[in-house]
C-alpha cells in the first residue's frame, strides 16, 4: 500500500481559481462618475485602470514600484566590487610572499623583494607582471591563482548568469568543458548567421552544453534572444565605466584562467550577438553610487533588471500608441515586482475583458465608445439606490422595491360603494358586523358592514425634468449631482412607474432634449445664459403630447433667467436679467401651469437674487421651492416626483 504525503505550495498554475471574481459594479460606478464629470468612456477605463481600488492597486501603483526598485538598484550599488576584490587578493598575496622571502637568506629571496617593492600601482599591471612570477609562498600562489579563477568567472558571468558561482572551485576539466561550450556556440552562430544551420545541430548543441543554459531555449532565436540581452546588458555596464576603469579591467581580462584565447572566443561571441540583434541597447549606460561594490556578473545583472524595469514601467504606463493590457509581460512581472504584482495586473486585466465582454460599452456609429444602455441601466440603479438610502434614513423606512407602488394600500379605509375593487378591508369588517349586532356567535357579515382599503390612484404622469447646464453648474461642482439626480429619476421612471412619460431637457444658453445616454456624457462648456424660457417652452410641448396624463414639471437650477429665445430661434442673453428675459420666461411659465402642471424649483446656491426670483415664479403658479444641499438633491427631486404623482 503506498502512502501519498501532501505537499503544500504557492499555487502557480496560472490566474488563482479561487480568488474571488472583479466587482463590475464597484468598477462600473467609478467609471460612471468619470463619464458624468465628462470624461469619455473610454478615458474612463483607463483612468480605472490607472487608478484601481481598494481592492487592487492600478497600473500607476505598479509603474511606481518598478520605477522605485529601478532607483534603488543605481542607488544602493558602485561597479567597484571586482577590482577591490582583486586588489585584496593581490595585496594578500604580496603580503604572505614578503613573510616568506623575509625568512630567506638567499640573494633570490632578496632580488624578489625588490622586485615586490617595485611592483606598479595599477593593479591590473601588477597582475600581469607576476603572471611568470616563482612564488615561495604557497599561500601566496593559491591567492594569486584566485585572481585568474575569480576574473575568469567573472567575465562569464557577464555573458551568462549564474556563471560566477558555478565554477567556483572549478577544475581544470571543467574550464577546458567553457572553452570547448564557447567554441561550440560560436560555431552553432556562425552556421546561423549564413542560414545554413539545422535544428538537429541545435539539438545537439543543447545535448552537449545545456547544462549552461537554464533557460532552456528552444531554437537557435531563442538563445540569441536570451544571450543579446545579457551581452548588452554588459556593454552598457562597460560604457558606464571611466576609461580608467575600463582599461584597468580589459587589462586583468587578459589574465582570466590563466588563458588569453578565452577572451578571442567572447569577442567573436558579442559580434555574432551584435549583428544577429543590432536593435538591442549597446550604446547606453547606467551610473551606479552607491557603497555596495558588485562584480562585472552582478553589475551585468542589475543593469540587465534595470532595462527589464524601464521595460516594465513602459508598458504599465500605456502612453503609446495603440497601448493594452496584454503588452504587459506576466513573467516578466512576476520576475521583478513579485508574483502579487502580477495578480494584480491579471485582475485589471480580466475586469477590462468582463467590462466589454458584458456590454458596458458600444461604439456610437462615429467610432466612439460610449457606455451601453445597459450600463446606463446599472448607473441608474446605483444612482437610485443611494437616493433611497437618503429617504430611508430622513424617514426610518426600507427601498422595499415592492411591485406596484402607486397602487399600495394608504392605511386609510372606507365604506364599500358599488364598482369597487380595491381589497377588503378584514379586520375593519368584521369590528363592524360585530358592533352592529353585538353578541351573536357566529358573526354574520352584512353589505353595511364592508369597508376597503384605500389605495394610492394609479396615474399616468408626464414629467419634463428641466435641469440646468450653465457653466455655473460645472464651476460650483453641482455637474455630476445634477447628473445623477437625472440618472436616478431616469431609472425610477423606467422600472417602476412605465406608463409615466419622462423628458429630460438640459438648459444653457440654447436648451435640449436629450436622452439619459446623451445627458450623461454632456461635457461642461464655457456656455453664458440661463435659458429658462426655451426650457419651459419644450417642456410645455411636451405636456401637451401626453394631454392625458398628469402634468409635472421638475426645474434644477442655480442661476436666475439671463437668456431667451427670439421669433427667429437666436438665443439672446442679459445680464443682469432683462426684462424681456424674465417677461418670456414668466409667460412660458404661465403656460405651464394653465396645463396643469405642478411647478417645483430646486434651487442650488444661495445667491440672494436667485431666490427672489424664483420665490415669485412659484408664487405665481402655486409651486413650490426646495433649496436642497447637493447631496440630497437626487432625494428631493424623486420625492417631489412621487408627491406629484399622488
Amino acid at each position: 500500500m503506498m502512502i501519498h504525503n501532501p505537499r503544500y505550495g504557492p499555487y502557480d498554475g496560472g490566474p488563482d481559481p479561487l480568488a474571488p471574481p472583479v466587482d463590475l459594479r464597484e468598477a462600473l460606478a467609478a467609471i460612471g462618475d468619470d463619464v458624468l464629470s465628462g470624461t469619455s468612456p473610454r478615458h474612463a477605463l483607463r483612468e480605472l485602470l490607472r487608478r484601481g481600488n481598494r481592492d487592487m492597486r492600478g497600473l500607476d501603483d505598479l509603474a511606481a514600484q518598478a520605477n522605485r526598485r529601478r532607483r534603488e538598484l543605481l542607488r544602493r550599488n558602485n561597479l567597484d566590487g571586482t577590482l577591490d576584490e582583486v586588489r585584496k587578493l593581490l595585496d594578500k598575496a604580496v603580503l604572505e610572499e614578503r613573510k616568506e622571502l623575509a625568512r630567506a637568506l638567499d640573494d633570490d629571496a632578496r632580488f624578489n623583494e625588490m622586485r615586490i617593492e617595485e611592483l606598479p600601482p595599477s593593479t591590473a599591471q601588477a597582475v600581469q607582471d607576476l603572471a611568470d612570477y616563482n612564488w615561495r609562498s604557497e599561500q601566496a600562489r593559491a591567492d594569486y591563482e584566485k585572481i585568474r579563477d575569480l576574473l575568469g568567472r567573472e567575465v562569464l558571468d557577464q555573458r551568462f548568469s549564474g556563471m560566477k558561482q558555478a565554477l567556483e572551485g572549478a577544475t581544470d576539466e571543467d574550464r577546458e568543458q567553457i572553452r570547448q561550450m564557447l567554441a561550440d556556440l560560436n560555431q552553432l552562430l556562425d552556421a546561423h548567421s549564413r542560414g545554413v544551420d539545422t535544428p538537429e545541430q541545435f539539438a545537439e548543441f543543447m545535448d552537449k552544453h545545456g547544462q549552461y543554459f537554464p533557460d532552456n531555449p528552444r531554437n537557435v532565436d531563442e538563445l540569441l534572444d536570451s544571450l543579446a540581452q545579457r551581452a548588452a546588458a554588459a556593454q552598457r555596464l562597460r560604457n558606464s565605466l571611466s576609461q580608467e576603469q575600463r582599461d584597468e579591467l580589459d587589462a586583468l581580462a587578459q589574465q582570466a584562467f590563466g588563458d588569453p584565447s578565452l577572451m578571442s572566443e567572447l569577442s567573436q561571441l558579442d559580434q555574432f550577438l551584435q549583428a544577429a540583434r543590432p536593435g538591442e541597447d549597446w550604446e547606453g549606460s547606467q551610473q551606479f553610487r552607491g557603497d555596495n561594490g558588485m562584480g562585472l556578473g552582478e553589475g551585468t545583472g542589475a543593469l540587465q533588471d534595470i532595462a527589464e524595469l524601464e521595460s516594465l514601467a513602459d508598458q504599465l504606463s500605456q502612453q503609446y500608441a495603440g497601448a493594452a493590457l496584454d503588452d504587459i509581460d506576466p513573467e516578466l512581472l512576476a520576475r521583478q515586482l513579485g508574483d502579487e504584482a502580477a495578480a494584480d495586473a491579471r485582475t485589471l486585466a480580466d475586469l477590462e475583458k468582463a467590462l466589454q465582454e458584458q456590454g458596458f460599452f458600444d461604439r456610437a456609429p462615429d467610432g466612439q465608445w460610449r457606455l451601453s444602455p445597459k450600463a446606463m441601466r446599472q448607473l441608474g440603479q446605483t444612482a437610485l439606490r443611494d437616493v433611497a438610502g437618503q429617504l430611508s434614513s430622513r424617514t426610518g423606512q426600507r427601498d422595499t422595491r415592492r411591485a406596484g407602488a402607486m397602487g399600495e394600500p394608504t392605511g386609510a379605509s372606507r365604506e364599500w360603494e358599488f364598482g369597487d375593487t380595491e381589497p377588503w378591508d378584514v379586520t375593519r369588517t368584521i369590528t363592524n358586523a360585530v358592533l352592529r349586532d353585538p353578541g351573536r356567535m357566529p358573526v354574520r357579515l352584512s353589505v353595511v358592514d364592508v369597508e376597503v382599503a384605500e389605495t394610492e390612484q394609479r396615474s399616468q404622469a408626464a414629467v419634463a425634468l428641466l435641469v440646468d447646464t450653465s457653466f455655473s453648474m460645472v464651476m460650483e461642482d453641482r455637474w455630476v449631482p445634477m447628473k445623477r439626480t437625472a440618472l436616478a429619476l431616469n431609472h425610477l421612471v423606467s422600472t417602476r412607474f412605465r406608463s409615466d412619460e419622462l423628458q429630460l431637457i438640459a438648459f444653457g444658453r440654447h436648451a435640449h432634449v436629450l436622452s439619459p445616454s446623451e445627458l450623461a456624457g454632456l461635457d461642461g462648456a464655457w456656455d453664458q445664459g440661463t435659458n429658462l424660457h426655451h426650457a419651459l417652452l419644450l417642456a410645455a410641448r411636451h405636456l401637451r403630447r401626453h394631454s392625458n396624463a398628469q402634468p409635472v414639471v421638475l426645474i434644477v437650477t442655480d442661476g436666475e433667467p439671463t437668456a431667451h429665445l427670439e421669433a427667429d430661434g437666436e438665443a439672446r442673453f442679459d445680464y443682469p436679467p432683462s426684462a424681456r428675459t424674465l417677461g418670456l420666461t414668466v409667460r412660458a411659465l404661465d403656460a405651464v401651469a394653465r396645463l396643469g402642471a405642478k411647478v417645483t424649483f430646486f434651487r442650488l446656491g444661495e445667491d440672494p437674487g436667485l431666490a427672489r426670483v424664483v420665490d415669485r415664479m412659484a408664487h405665481r403658479v402655486g409651486g413650490r421651492v426646495i433649496a436642497p444641499d447637493l447631496d440630497g438633491l437626487g432625494a428631493a427631486v424623486v420625492s417631489d416626483y412621487m408627491r406629484g404623482r399622488r
